[in-house]
């Protein structure tokens, strides 16, 4: 988000600062609640689909998408309970999104607001982008109000709803920073490039979307729709309306899903020109580079740049590919897709290697304490293999999913809920002076983001598809849809995934049915055995889906068991900061060693493992309670005895180095910086033999 690629964005007011501001905010009032259930009161505005209805309606609405293979089922249709997620996601709902509307409120983000309509005298706060925290946060509320009422988080988002439309222009225009004295710069081409305008407006839909899907209330999505079709459809685009550019991609995805609940083809094309870029804004190529925008995407080679911007073109993209076919942008995002994954990709699934521009770095560029892995850039990258796996349906994207998801996204939000990771690198020393996890940043983008994604999760769990339906996730919980043609389904998982891969999957169709059930075999498994009522299946492979296409009756069981043993995983020899190193993988979760779990006085520099013949083998795990209950792995490694070396360089003596054995105690990536500060790594030295 930021505007000049120099300059970072992660400028955070301290834990004091904001404790102080929050105590200085009146007791909160909640509004009368709304019962569960409430039919909303009709509303005037632009006519939207009806297939299907706004309850029924996924992360995407992709009902209508002819170039999508797989159909989102809603988020209320899946409960998450016990296990993972649902610890998780209960303190996201109870801490973090409360939290963060505390946090909004005291940082001043809805004062910007207010002093527009002469109820609140301070000056406009927070960076030009400000507007989109409110937005990031209403659609967090949107998707945890899917799953079932929460009449306190209705009332405060009701709240907020009603102040951000009561600023609203005549001609549709919505955004503080450009409002008031700043009015004459309002989308001129070099506020676009770097006002956030666009962005803003791209969360602005989003989040009223979310929030309609949840409740029917079409208040700020009403308020979206005005500020499009009044105000930027009639002035910017193609000549000889104005010229426009996205400056930093998200109003592709706020267009398109736009368009899939209103049919406005103008919406779609709008979408399709941003992405293409327009000529008449004369941009030089770092610009564009660096934002990620203002050039034809399908002339993209390689990720570069900003990673957030990146992510969140390729996700506008996927889109746009899904309701056009568009041959050009497939072939593009095949391209960027596999670049990033072969040369780009944290072991973490983070992206984004340089704190510099907050970008992709070179190919093979991923450095471990300078690495930047910024929590949005995570999640775009989570947000864009969801969409490429709806494209086709196949498992690559949900591995990519699923590796992001458990480390490089987990990882941003700490255990409590409260604390937040803006950078996630895979090394860390707390001497710097760098405390990685804040209640608050001023540039505040990663903390709601974490929090929709959790709103979101149970919206990722399964897909439809014309002959059946494929299952992404596993963790217990429980399904209740249908399949395409009408039929009435609920699935239930019973599990302790991540921690084993032992999963029992019983499918109740409404009446005996014939249809095929995807079920997905994770890559990181060496094998995977399937069974459906204790008959063995052949056939299923790691890294696909493996298709059980039977006659289903009402409690049909099928049996999955996964093998989930440590894995010793090396980089690409041309990974620098690698060399010599290994990383250490336990299902779908990254291990990383944290000092203070190690012996008194052990540097993590001085640390090699001993992975031996069997590598599996030299691990035991012990299941703690502590930091929410997790699986942790002992290892007995070995310890460099280095002698003191008081110069920074010295001539090699040709000795070889003396190492002795040492217990090790490996905890989840997602783990780490929960307690004291002390030092971590993921990657390891590798014990030479």
């Amino acid at each position: 988000m930021i505007s000049k690629g120099k300059i970072s964005r992660r400028t955070f007011v301290t834990s004091a600062v904001s404790v102080a501001a929050l105590s200085s905010l009146p007791t909160r009032r909640v509004v009368a609640e709304v019962a569960a259930g409430q039919k909303p009161m009709p509303q005037p505005g632009a006519g939207l689909t009806d297939a299907p209805g706004w309850k029924d309606q996924g992360i995407e609405n992709l009902a209508k998408s002819p170039h999508a293979k797989l159909r989102d089922i809603p988020v209320r249709a899946v409960t998450i309970s016990g296990n993972f997620w649902a610890q998780r996601r209960e303190i996201n709902v109870n801490r973090s999104i409360p939290s963060m509307h505390d946090l909004l409120e005291a940082n001043g983000r809805m004062n910007n607001f207010r002093r527009l309509v002469g109820k609140s005298e301070a000056a406009q706060s927070g960076p030009v982008f400000s507007d989109s925290d409110v937005y990031k946060w209403t659609e967090a509320v949107g998707f945890v109000l899917q799953s079932g009422d929460r009449p306190e988080l209705r009332a405060m988002a009701e709240k907020f709803i009603d102040e951000v439309v009561a600023v609203q222009e005549p001609n549709g225009y919505l955004n503080t920073y450009y409002q008031d004295d700043r009015k004459p710069l309002r989308m001129q081409p070099q506020t676009q490039t770097t006002g956030h305008e666009l962005y803003n407006l791209g969360h602005m839909l989003q989040g009223a979307i979310a929030y309609y899907r949840a409740t029917g209330d079409r208040k700020l999505l009403d308020a979206g729709i005005r500020f499009v079709n009044d105000f930027l459809l009639p002035n910017y685009g193609p000549a000889p309306k104005q010229p426009i550019v996205s400056g930093h991609p998200e109003i592709e995805m706020g267009l398109i899903e736009l368009y899939r609940i209103t049919g406005d083809q103008r919406q779609l094309e709008l979408a399709g020109y941003i992405l293409q870029g327009d000529k008449r804004i004369e941009l030089p190529e770092r610009r564009t580079i660096y934002m990620f925008s203002g050039t034809p995407f399908t002339a993209r080679t390689k990720l570069e740049g900003h990673a957030v911007r990146a992510m969140y073109a390729c996700c506008g993209a996927t889109d746009y590919y899904m309701e056009t076919g568009d041959p050009a942008y497939w072939k593009t995002l095949n391209t960027l897709w596999d670049d990033m994954t072969a040369t780009k990709m944290y072991v973490t699934g983070g992206v984004g290697s340089r704190s510099d521009g907050e970008a992709f770095g070179d190919a093979y560029e991923l450095p471990n304490f300078r690495a930047y892995g910024e929590s949005c850039a995570a999640i775009g990258n989570m947000m864009w293999n969801w969409r490429m796996l709806a494209a086709t349906g196949d498992a690559k994207f949900t591995d990519v999913m699923e590796r992001a998801l458990y480390n490089g996204i987990n990882s941003g939000m700490s255990l409590d809920g409260v604390l937040y990771c803006y950078r996630n690198p895979l090394a860390f020393d707390p001497s710097t002076g760098d405390k990685i996890r804040n209640p608050w940043y001023d540039v505040t983008c990663c903390p709601p983001n974490l929090e929709r994604t959790f709103g979101s999760l149970p919206g990722y769990f399964y897909s439809t598809s014309g002959d059946g339906i494929y299952a992404h996730l596993y963790d217990n919980s429980e399904l209740n849809w249908h399949l395409e043609d009408g039929t009435g389904l609920k699935v239930t998982q019973k599990t302790n995934y991540p921690w084993d891969g032992a999963v029992e999957i019983t499918v109740s169709p409404a009446k005996v049915s014939d249809f095929a059930f995807y079920l997905r075999i994770p890559g990181w498994t060496d094998t995977a055995h399937v069974s459906v009522n204790k008959k063995v299946l052949a056939g299923a492979k790691p890294g696909e889906y493996f298709p059980i296409r039977r006659r289903w009756s009402a409690g049909d069981v099928i049996q999955l068991s996964l093998e989930v043993v440590p894995q010793i995983i090396e980089a690409n020899p041309r990974v620098a900061d690698d060399s010599g190193r290994v990383a250490i993988q336990r299902g779908p979760l990254i291990y990383c060693l944290e000092e203070i779990d190690q012996p008194n006085g052990v540097s993590l520099s001085d640390i090699a493992v001993d992975p031996g013949r069997r590598p599996g083998e030299q691990f035991q795990t012990e299941f703690k309670n502590e930091l929410g209950g997790m699986l942790v792995l002992h290892h007995t490694g070995a310890l460099y005895e280095r002698g003191a070396q008081k110069s920074l360089y010295a001539r090699f003596g040709g000795e070889s180095l003396k190492t002795r054995k040492i217990p090790l105690t490996f905890i989840p990536y997602y783990a780490w910086a929960n307690r004291q500060a002390t030092s971590m790594q993921v990657w390891n030295l590798l014990l030479q033999a």
